[in-house]
């Protein structure tokens, strides 16, 4: 073998070990900040990975820089929902399949949760996803406006609020009790009608209340 053809040769299982490591820090993260938060450390995700600390910075020098790899994913599967709704002939029922199914995303996803938050740190990630969520909701918003299915005096970000209040409610023993609170707000949103819909699950006791205050 000439020393050319070993030089060649050399560098191809590196590139394919970095390529694999990435891949695996992009996927551990994810999980990491699902369940902890985009706080969470780098040494965290290393561990969980079964890499030095080290790796993780090399592939990703600023923590920004994978926040912005994984919420690019998630956010482009939340604009998608948004643009599904926006194809549904009946506005409302594409607005609340999306609320139901983007809610449900953020009350699995920590890290998902914290990146939407209006002024939160994370708040500047993925600012075109952003923008194409945004837009495509306005349209759906307008429809259902235009339909007669939402009280006309509701605005977009009435919209990002009630997503954040119902996705910060928690009770293990009613995983899915925010499906409750956002019932509520459904029909806040709907033009006045005499037969409200029935809530979902039971109210929560009132040790899930103190839980909450505290």
């Amino acid at each position: 073998m000439t020393a050319d053809a070993s030089t060649d040769a050399g560098p191809r299982p590196l590139r394919a070990d970095a390529e694999r490591n990435r891949r695996l820090i992009l996927q551990v993260a994810a999980q990491v900040f699902a369940e902890k938060g985009l706080d969470a450390g780098f040494d965290e995700i290393a561990r969980r990975a079964g890499v030095g600390a080290g790796t993780v910075y090399r592939r990703f020098p600023h923590r920004d820089q994978l926040i912005e790899a994984l919420l690019a994913d998630r956010l482009d599967e939340l604009a998608g929902l948004a643009e599904r709704a926006v194809e549904n002939p009946d506005a409302w029922v594409g607005l609340v399949e999306f609320l139901d199914r983007s809610i449900g995303l953020q009350i699995e996803d920590r890290g998902l949760r914290e990146s939407m938050e209006v002024s939160g740190r994370w708040s500047e990630c993925s600012v075109d996803l952003k923008g194409r969520l945004v837009r495509a909701l306005r349209l759906v918003l307008a429809r259902a406006q235009e339909q007669g299915r939402v009280r006309p005096d509701v605005g977009i970000t009435d919209l990002g609020v009630i997503a954040t209040m119902v996705s910060s409610v928690h009770d293990p023993e009613q995983p899915e009790l925010w499906r409750r609170y956002l019932a509520v707000f459904l029909d806040g949103l709907c033009t006045r009608r005499d037969d409200p819909t029935p809530l979902p699950l039971a109210a929560p006791s009132e040790h899930f209340y103190t839980r909450f205050r505290d």
